[in-house]
């Protein structure tokens, strides 16, 4: 068997090291876990989807020597995903080693398979990792503090493990419902500028559907572009655009983890059953470079924390004490062409003509940053009322963390 059983083992091993963790060996959580006060951390029950549990069950068999076992799943996995090149080429590998010894993973590809042989080897880490390495089940993304009721469902992806997480509403709790395998950028994360072929990173939304019809065959089954570069983006000089989900030309199942121009790519029945989910407008897609997970307490902490600095912002624009509303700006803060001092004495002049200030918030969501930029996304629609001007709105404001303290760096209409 030589090479190929010695390479196909050393990544289930692999995988099984990263399942298991150094951390978790020396009875912690692992690090981008927080560990719950009130037990031990319970790895998730989920519905597995796509290609990860066959081919997991191809890799142990590899591992534990059963070849011809390994041999029948493999056939199991290219009759369910017939486009699917890394079970194609594991076959070629199987059946080679058949007849005479292999040195290197991929020789079963033929000449033909050239550097591509690396692609199908990072796809088959990074697959195996991300369904061997799933959160806890009452763990959800920090981001996801808060979702309007009209927000079904939220995205989050995670580029380190080329992941897709589908997280629904549950009346205003994030539950999980499905996770994708998905490819990013040729160089990564972390876009700034246009052409840099990365996948940016930081809280979007949805903003159409382009059918197959609209769309080249490279597109796959449609595409979902999002809003990058958005407000907070354009504020750090990033620039680009163009940034979609969407799916695969029609004769590859997946692409490898790092292959697009800057866009979220998924298998177009992944697309497929995704879509089913995506409200224009509304979706939020959250990009991560890697996901910070708590405990459904710790979360509910951080969200009422939050909730609580928004009601008292709210009840000092009512209370027209301006000292009291202007605590809730930062001093970075900027709008409408001022800066913090000139729209603080603009605020001023219009608090004294009224004798009276009536402010009510609804259908508030927040989303928080997953970038290095420590910043909440709050939306919410506004019904303002004085005694001489009343008017309603959907308005969004920037909340950045200040000496443990969080405060408005931006607002305008959403």
């Amino acid at each position: 068997m030589g090479g190929l059983l010695r390479f196909l083992t050393f990544i289930a091993a692999c995988n099984l090291l990263f399942a298991a963790g150094a951390a978790e060996a020396a009875g912690k959580a692992p690090k981008h876990l927080k560990k719950d006060a009130t037990g031990p951390v319970v790895e998730a029950s989920y519905t597995d989807s796509g290609p990860e549990p066959l081919l997991a069950k191809v890799f142990d068999a590899i591992e534990n020597n059963r070849l011809e076992l390994a041999m029948q799943q493999t056939e199991m996995l290219i009759k369910a995903y017939p486009n699917f090149r890394l079970a194609h080429l594991v076959m070629g590998d199987l059946l080679l080693a058949r007849s005479r010894p292999l040195i290197a993973f991929g020789q079963g590809g033929g000449a033909a398979a050239g550097d591509k042989v690396a692609d199908l080897r990072d796809e088959a880490i990074v697959r195996l990792k991300g369904y061997r390495t799933k959160p806890p089940a009452d763990y959800v993304p920090r981001y996801l503090l808060q979702m309007q009721p009209e927000q079904k469902h939220a995205v989050v992806v995670d580029t380190q493990k080329s992941r897709l997480y589908l997280y629904q509403n549950d009346n205003g709790t994030p539950r999980f419902v499905a996770d994708y395998y998905i490819t990013q950028g040729k160089l990564g994360a972390d876009k700034t500028r246009e052409g840099d072929r990365k996948t940016p990173i930081g809280l979007y939304h949805v903003t159409s559907s382009l059918s197959r019809q609209k769309l080249g065959d490279f597109y796959g089954s449609g595409a979902f572009p999002i809003n990058y570069p958005n407000d907070w983006d354009k504020r750090q000089g990033r620039n680009g655009h163009g940034i979609w989900l969407h799916g695969t030309p029609s004769d590859t199942f997946s692409r490898p983890p790092k292959a697009s121009d800057g866009c979220v790519v998924l298998a177009n029945q992944d697309l497929d059953s995704l879509s089913k989910s995506l409200q224009i407008g509304l979706t939020p897609v959250i990009i991560s470079n890697s996901i910070e997970w708590l405990s459904l307490d710790d979360w509910q902490s951080e969200r009422t924390s939050l909730l609580k600095m928004i009601e008292e912002w709210r009840q000092d624009w009512e209370s027209r004490n301006l000292d009291h509303y202007a605590r809730h700006y930062s001093a970075k803060f900027a709008a409408d062409g001022q800066g913090y001092q000139g729209w603080i004495e603009q605020k001023r002049k219009v608090n004294a003509g009224k004798a009276w200030i009536k402010v009510s918030t609804g259908n508030i969501s927040m989303f928080r940053n997953p970038g290095k930029e420590e910043y909440v996304v709050v939306t919410f629609e506004q019904d303002y009322r004085s005694s001489n001007l009343s008017n309603q709105m959907k308005k969004r404001q920037y909340w950045i963390k200040e000496s443990d303290r969080w405060k408005i760096v931006f607002e305008g209409a959403a």
